[in-house]
């Protein structure tokens, strides 16, 4: 049983930035590391290649499974700590500021690399927003999206994670991202969650 949406004894850190993009196989991927997230943990931003039609029954029953608030994103929201954004399955999902807070931008322009939402277009926009404050996270999934946008934090000073081959359902994006020298680690699923809390513990010290 999950204890959720309980108080925390510290205040949020409003700079921080969690991104996360997937493909195939990339539902229980998210799943797993949401799961390992803090009710505290810093607002999240996901990318899931997905039909419009699925989206918001994906972000309702991940909001039943974690720690977290999970739901899809609308535009010009606030994104807030202690809640996760997944992408709108017809359309892009990026991320802005509004003086100290970051705020999600939703629109429905070109597809890039074949899909909207692009895992491409979110990591490009949180390398802009959130620099340094970005924790970027790929999961598996088929094709080269999100490998440059990956890369785009990694060179803005993010920290980055791609998931390894051995746990992929689809070794195609992350590969795409180490192979472009994207990701300061590669690791398997389970021990993505636990990574990100202790680098965004060592950053806050």
């Amino acid at each position: 049983m999950v204890l959720r949406h309980m108080p925390v004894n510290r205040p949020p850190l409003n700079d921080r930035l969690i991104a996360i993009g997937a493909s195939t196989g990339g539902t229980e991927a998210i799943r797993e590391v949401l799961a390992g997230m803090p009710a505290d943990a810093p607002g999240i931003v996901i990318t899931q290649h997905m039909p419009e039609r699925f989206t918001r029954s994906f972000a309702e029953r991940l909001d039943r499974l974690c720690a977290l608030r999970v739901k899809e994103a609308v535009h010009g929201e606030r994104i807030m700590a202690g809640h996760a954004y997944v992408a709108p399955g017809h359309s892009h999902l990026a991320v802005g500021r509004n003086g100290g807070h970051y705020v999600a931008e939703v629109s429905d322009t070109e597809p890039v690399n074949r899909h909207r939402p692009s895992v491409d277009v979110l990591f490009h926009a949180v390398a802009r927003a959130a620099g340094r404050n970005a924790v970027g996270v790929l999961l598996t999934g088929m094709g080269k999206d999100g490998a440059a946008g990956l890369l785009a934090m990694r060179r803005a000073g993010a920290f980055t994670i791609a998931q390894s081959e051995l746990s992929c359902v689809v070794y195609g994006m992350p590969r795409e991202a180490v192979d472009i020298g994207a990701a300061c680690e590669v690791l398997d699923l389970r021990a993505i969650a636990a990574r990100i809390v202790s680098e965004l513990r060592h950053v806050g010290r």
